[in-house]
């Protein structure tokens, strides 16, 4: 099997095989009944959603395979995909982990802990103070490999046209200074 390698979005990759990527490995979360964005979402949201942050990208050769976003806080005026953003997302010092998708043909492998590492480590050297994510409540192995983590529950919201209510969870980070 080939080395599965991570880096920065780049913009010559392909939106259209991101976006298939995301529904590719959120498909298991809506047979569920979970209508999470990312399962069916258009290229151009893909594009909204990753263009106020940093995406990094997991490739086994050429083969897109794994994805993560992270940013900084939101603006209170600003919105969450339809919403105003809660107040965690808007908090300085607060970056936001979101998209993590991995292909399911390559899950139980670790990488999506790799991708987890690469954007907290990102968040850390761009000196954010926490990451905060969330996910949905019913959605109990996701909450478990955020707490084991290290993330805690700090809040829920309930997103317009959403299926479920969802978690918030937030991770402090420390400092490099102090690492």
């Amino acid at each position: 099997m080939k080395p599965v390698t991570i880096r920065p979005l780049q913009a010559s990759d392909c939106m259209q095989q991101l976006t298939a990527l995301l529904h590719a490995a959120y498909a298991s979360l809506v047979e569920q009944g979970w209508n999470f964005t990312a399962a069916d979402q258009s290229v151009e949201t893909t594009r909204s959603r990753i263009a106020e942050g940093h995406t990094l990208v997991a490739l086994q050769g050429e083969r897109l395979v794994g994805t993560v976003s992270i940013r900084g806080p939101k603006r209170a005026d600003e919105t969450y995909i339809a919403d105003a953003p809660p107040a965690l997302y808007t908090e300085p010092g607060t970056a936001i982990l979101s998209q993590l998708a991995v292909h399911p043909e390559l899950r139980g492998q670790g990488l999506a802990e790799r991708l987890m590492d690469a954007a907290e480590d990102w968040a850390q050297a761009q000196g954010f103070a926490q990451v905060a994510l969330d996910t949905a409540i019913p959605a109990q192995a996701l909450r478990c490999r955020y707490l084991r983590r290290g993330y805690v529950e700090c809040g829920g919201v309930q997103w317009r046209g959403k299926t479920y209510p969802s978690v918030l969870m937030s991770k402090p980070l420390t400092p490099l200074e102090a690492a």
